[in-house]
């Protein structure tokens, strides 16, 4: 039998837990999808149809900022950058 050393991190989720990330039931999930890429939400990767976590979580801490009115210091400069 093989010991497992290093807990490994998933960085790329199946749908099930994407779903769970955003407090989501799977039906409700598919229905939200279209949407929730509309508004920037990471695409599944085509081949293995695994969403990245890591991306998910960005976007959902991008989110607070427009939820809380706080100014977007990314969002600000591409502004000044390239204008409105």
């Amino acid at each position: 039998m093989t010991e497992i050393r290093h807990r490994v991190e998933p960085r790329d989720i199946p749908p099930v837990k994407a779903a769970r990330r955003l407090h989501l039931t799977m039906e409700k999930f598919w229905e939200v999808l279209p949407e929730l890429i509309k508004r920037g939400f990471p695409r599944p990767d085509p081949t293995t149809g695994n969403f990245f976590l890591p991306a998910i979580d960005k976007w959902m801490e991008s989110r607070g900022d427009k939820i809380t009115g706080k100014p977007d210091a990314e969002a600000i400069m591409l502004e000044r950058l390239f204008g409105p």
